[in-house]
């Protein structure tokens, strides 16, 4: 259990020379201070009580009393402790107290309590976080029953009292700095865990709960143990290799920009394309249309020739350009004046004939039934 030694008192009057006193009450008390803070009062009862007498009675050297804690104060103010009284024995009286009963006044003293200059006594003892009387460190006479707690010095004193007590009683000694560096490390927890500044105990805990079984798994402490230096070490480490690999923006294009370019690039191609195929059409119809005007193109060539300019228009036209024009497919022979009636002999076509009947893609002897003189 964490004890811390403080300073408690009693609000009795001492009897006026009587060497039989009460140190503490039995049962719960508390100073009219408001104290004890860290539980609901401090008690003694006989179990306890047994300990408290066995390590007093056990000491073998008397424990002093004081004027107002000077055995405490002395370190700090450098003034000397002189004692007021003395006692070796307590014992312990069921449902009534823990008295010291062969007290010693020194003459002085015993002037004063007459006097009625000095009423009240004011142990100093431990206690744990249940408010359990630990150890009886001395006695102070005092006028200020509620007096703060120990500052930094005097509890350095009580903490060389309490380590006289334990060589001199054989029991463990008792820690009085423990406190103290116990609400510093939860004071360094709750920096650590992000925790308010009023978190208790308890919320530290669960909250160090939630970390270990983030840290193992799910395992808790039945895991491994874990370095919580290695482990920010390592993450420091990938930070600075990341860094290190980040991609340089003078140098690269993030993939969004790259894919939108090339949505652009496909719908620009598309319109190129498009545009392309008209021109070509275009250009074909043009090809296509002078070439069968003037005769480089017989209308029969006509599916053949769009074809040919749809796949290769640079054939197309080379092979218009090379082609002669056929008069006879653009005009009359004639010149518009209707030829006479010529007979056309079956047996033997003249050199006449023969060509209308090549010009006009018919056989001579179709021409000559054509040309028949009616009966």
């Amino acid at each position: 259990m964490t004890i811390r030694a403080l300073i408690a008192h009693l609000s009795v009057e001492i009897p006026t020379g009587a060497s039989v006193i009460q140190l503490l009450p039995a049962g719960s008390f508390r100073a009219n201070d408001g104290r004890p803070t860290e539980c609901d009062a401090w008690h003694i009862d006989d179990t306890i009580a047994a300990t408290v007498v066995a390590a007093v009675n056990s000491r073998g050297k008397p424990y002093v009393i004081d004027y107002e804690h000077q055995t405490l104060a002395k370190a700090t103010n450098g003034q000397p402790a002189p004692a007021s009284g003395w006692f070796t024995t307590v014992e312990w009286r069921p449902g009534d107290g823990l008295y010291a009963v062969d007290v010693e006044w020194t003459e002085r003293a015993a002037a004063y309590i007459a006097a009625r200059e000095y009423r009240f006594l004011s142990p100093v003892f431990t206690y744990d976080k249940t408010g359990a009387v630990g150890q009886l460190l001395h006695v102070a006479l005092t006028n200020t029953p509620a007096l703060d707690e120990l500052d930094e010095v005097s509890l350095a004193a009580a903490s060389r009292l309490i380590a006289d007590l334990s060589a001199q009683t054989g029991a463990p000694p008792v820690d009085s700095t423990q406190e103290p560096q116990m609400d510093e490390l939860l004071e360094q927890l709750r920096w650590l865990l992000n925790l308010p500044v009023g978190a208790t105990a308890d919320d530290v805990k669960a909250q160090l709960q939630k970390l270990i079984g983030q840290l193992s798994e799910g395992k808790g402490t039945a895991a491994a143990s874990i370095n919580v230096g290695e482990l920010l070490a390592e993450r420091d480490e990938r930070i600075v290799a990341l860094s290190a690999n980040q991609i340089d923006p003078a140098r690269f294009v993030p993939i969004d920009v790259v894919d939108g370019l090339r949505g652009e690039i496909a719908a620009l191609t598309a319109t190129v394309n498009a545009a392309s195929t008209q021109a070509s059409n275009t250009t074909v119809d043009g090809l296509i249309t002078a070439a069968l005007s003037d005769g480089r193109l017989h209308p029969t060539m006509e599916t053949w020739a769009r074809g040919l300019g749809q796949s290769n228009l640079p054939a197309l036209q080379e092979y218009v350009n090379k082609a002669q024009p056929i008069a006879a497919l653009t005009s009359r022979q004639t010149g518009g004046v209707t030829p006479p009636t010529v007979a056309l002999s079956v047996s033997a076509p003249d050199a006449t004939q023969l060509a209308i009947c090549s010009a006009m893609g018919i056989t001579p002897e179709a021409f000559a039934a054509a040309n028949k003189p009616a009966a």
